[in-house]
């Protein structure tokens, strides 16, 4: 069975700054990540061929361009080109999501065109608010209008919560606890959540309609919650073309990412069905083989299991 894992992460010293990661990059384990993040060759392959993994779309990781001034915004396509770059030597192991300067929407959306037109990358990673916006703020329409247009999905990643959240939500604790309740625990998992359900009830994917958005780890909660969500949302949103639910039928993909155990697994398949369900790892944060172990021994129908390992991936990505 081929396998493409499509949330898995690189960095580039343009855009990575480890001062990002706040407590977190003092954990012993960030050094090992670290290195790992900086591996687009033989090392990263090595860990793919170990696992069973064919292919990877990579992306950077968080810090990324969203962080960038706006006068700066040209250090995402230096990041973009280096991407480019690794895949050209390696281009049946390798595909990849541009960075974006999203803070600068007009050029974000060229580098967008870009990226998809020059460089053969296969759509955006974004990570977190930008500016403290989401992207339903009118200002990011043109970044919003350039992926429907190249028929390129958005993929909609987590980031360090602003300021105002981290200290109304997670004060009075230790510093790593706060960063990993803030992160990786929970607040990630939420704020994400938040997110693309504001582009469902601001009209943004109808605005949009043909606009594909990727959300990570196993659909960060909204599966468990879809059906409340979709009773309570629904009703006061008329103007919508369609219930709240369905969004996640037309519009919506999730991704396994660092989730290494059925029951979520089980649930998102029973609420979302296997044709919105793509396989990732979220390496290097997440080890490869027990992710891939899941995919391999998870009690499903098989032609689920090959949808979601690569079926359902080549089919939003064109690879």
């Amino acid at each position: 069975m081929k396998v493409i894992a499509i949330e898995e992460h690189f960095t580039h010293p343009t855009l990575y700054n480890e001062e990002g990661e706040g407590e977190l990059g003092d954990h012993p384990i960030m050094v090992g990540i670290r290195k790992k993040l900086r591996d687009l060759g033989r090392g990263r392959i090595a860990d793919m061929d170990a696992a069973g993994i064919d292919v990877q779309v990579l992306s950077h990781a968080v810090p990324g361009a969203e962080a960038l001034k706006p006068e700066e915004a040209h250090r995402a396509s230096q990041a973009n080109d280096a991407l480019a770059d690794a895949i050209s030597h390696h281009p049946d192991r390798f595909a990849g999501f541009a960075a974006l300067p999203v803070q600068a929407p007009d050029a974000a959306a060229d580098e967008l065109r870009r990226a998809v037109e020059e460089l053969g990358l296969k759509g955006a990673m974004l990570n977190g608010l930008t500016t403290g916006r989401f992207l339903d703020d009118a200002a990011f329409q043109p970044v919003l209008a350039a992926a429907e247009s190249l028929r390129v999905p958005l993929y909609l990643h987590p980031a360090l919560p602003p300021k105002p959240v981290l200290d109304a939500y997670f004060s009075g604790l230790s510093d790593l606890q706060a960063d990993n309740l803030a992160t990786a625990a929970w607040g990630w998992h939420s704020e994400t959540a938040l997110h693309l359900l504001r582009l469902i009830v601001s009209g943004v994917l109808d605005e949009y309609p043909d606009l594909q958005i990727i959300i990570g780890h196993m659909g960060e909660m909204i599966p468990f919650a879809l059906s409340r969500i979709d009773v309570v949302l629904t009703p006061i949103n008329e103007q919508l073309r369609q219930p709240v639910a369905d969004y996640f039928k037309t519009n919506v993909h999730i991704t396994t990412s660092g989730y290494a155990t059925f029951p979520p697994l089980q649930c998102a398949l029973a609420v979302l069905g296997a044709d919105r369900i793509i396989f990732s790892v979220d390496h290097p944060y997440t080890p490869n083989e027990p992710m891939v172990n899941l995919l391999k021994t998870a009690p499903i129908d098989e032609a689920d299991r090959e949808k979601i390992a690569h079926g359902n991936v080549e089919k939003l990505l064109r690879l």
